[in-house]
């Protein structure tokens, strides 16, 4: 039986984790926290789990409490008036071909994590710091570090070809709220933009006492969304924050929001960091190869909402490899390979967050259609679930010019030529 550590219960961590677990791998994780303590911390994130994200859940029996999630039909798109107003510039809903569904993460990653410890799964209780993984990999087949973005992402060097920035692109505010009213749309993933300034997030989750909402601010640095706020920030002074802030650039959220309290006291959230992408193998120390997994050697902002799916894309991809490796050796090569087919994929997200933080024209311009033109609307919501066919109409200027001209030209009537 092959001995594999994994370092880090994250989504693609314990996802990983417990694939390798059924696939009858000796299988350890290390994490510096259990299931108590991961339940009772802070939020995480926004998760928003599309169409093939959940039905990989399914397959692997770890969809727990998706039946009592809402049900996201929807991806929302408003557009603020740079000089404020009442009512949005612009409003369209796209509607998705398979709801979304956010599980706090504080709920799936305790339940998952319980689930890997019942069926055999090794949990070390530590935090690993990077001089330790020259010895974690030398007493290990393979090494696959999970651990989010900071702290041991470090071990693995900058892509500087593939990592333009250096400093956070916006400053991040989140909170769960409860009592919030509902979408007049709908249950929906909400995205109000607002011009050189930021975005504004809404979306149902359910969350520890139930259903509730999320709402969250991302701040071009030092733009008027901005006020840093500490980590140590209770949810009731990031709420208060962010109610001034929707209050006076988008109003609407603002009167879904106005009455919310926190849903608990670990439910606030701020921070802020620089999307990069790593190279995927380190030899700490100059000893053994190591694997870097998901968001530890691919960072995207949270503007597109694809981390929990890139993170579930990543662990399937890496699964798949280890077992078809068979008995070969865990080489730097078998890492490289692992990490090429996911980036295959993984570099189109890269490429969408780019985009949606820059804001070039052309994206204005298909925002514009959208709100006229009901398919671009609901093409762009499932680009969501889909991210790969944005190449052909999204991400490239002169390709989404020509599909704007071509969705606003006349469709002929009667049919076909004579």
């Amino acid at each position: 039986m092959r001995r594999i550590l994994v370092v880090g219960a994250g989504q693609s961590g314990l996802q990983l984790a417990l694939g390798l677990l059924a696939e009858d791998y000796d299988v350890t994780l290390v994490n510096p926290d259990g299931p108590e303590e991961i339940r009772a911390g802070r939020v995480t994130s926004t998760q928003c789990l599309f169409g093939p994200a959940l039905r990989r859940e399914r397959r692997h029996g770890l969809s727990l409490g998706e039946d009592r999630a809402p049900r996201i039909r929807g991806v929302g798109l408003r557009v603020a008036h740079r000089d404020g107003g009442a009512a949005p510039e612009l409003s369209w809903l796209g509607r998705l071909d398979e709801p979304a569904r956010s599980v706090d993460q504080r709920l799936k990653l305790s339940a998952w994590l319980d689930l890997f410890i019942r069926g055999g799964g090794r949990l070390l209780r530590h935090r690993v710091h990077p001089g330790e993984l020259a010895g974690l990999a030398a007493e290990y087949e393979l090494v696959v570090v999970a651990a989010g973005r900071n702290g041991l992402a470090e071990v693995f060097p900058r892509d500087t070809a593939r990592s333009r920035h250096d400093a956070p692109r916006r400053s991040l505010a989140l909170v769960y709220a409860s009592g919030a009213a509902p979408h007049p749309d709908g249950p929906a993933l909400s995205r109000t933009a607002v011009p050189g300034a930021g975005e504004v997030f809404s979306l149902p989750v359910l969350s520890l006492n139930g259903p509730c909402d999320a709402l969250m601010v991302e701040a071009v640095p030092g733009g008027p969304l901005d006020r840093p706020l500490p980590a140590t920030a209770r949810p009731e002074e990031v709420l208060d924050h962010l109610l001034r802030v929707v209050r006076r650039h988008a109003p609407w959220e603002y009167e879904r929001f106005a009455g919310t309290r926190p849903a608990d006291p670990g439910a606030a959230l701020t921070g802020g960091y620089a999307p990069a992408v790593r190279e995927p193998v380190a030899r700490p120390g100059g000893g053994a190869p190591v694997l870097g997994m998901a968001d530890t050697v691919v960072a995207n902002d949270p503007i597109t909402a694809q981390g929990a799916n890139m993170a579930s894309l990543a662990a399937n991809v890496y699964r798949r490899a280890i077992v078809d490796h068979g008995t070969r050796p865990f080489d730097e090569r078998f890492m490289r390979a692992a990490f090429a087919e996911y980036w295959r994929r993984a570099r189109q997200v890269t490429a969408w967050s780019r985009v949606m933080l820059s804001g070039p024209p052309h994206v204005w311009e298909l925002y514009r259609l959208a709100a006229r033109h009901q398919p671009t609307a609901d093409r762009f919501a499932n680009s969501f679930a889909d991210p790969s066919g944005l190449i052909e109409w999204f991400l490239h200027p002169e390709r989404a010019l020509e599909y704007i001209d071509g969705a606003q030209r006349p469709v002929p009537v009667g049919g076909g030529a004579h």
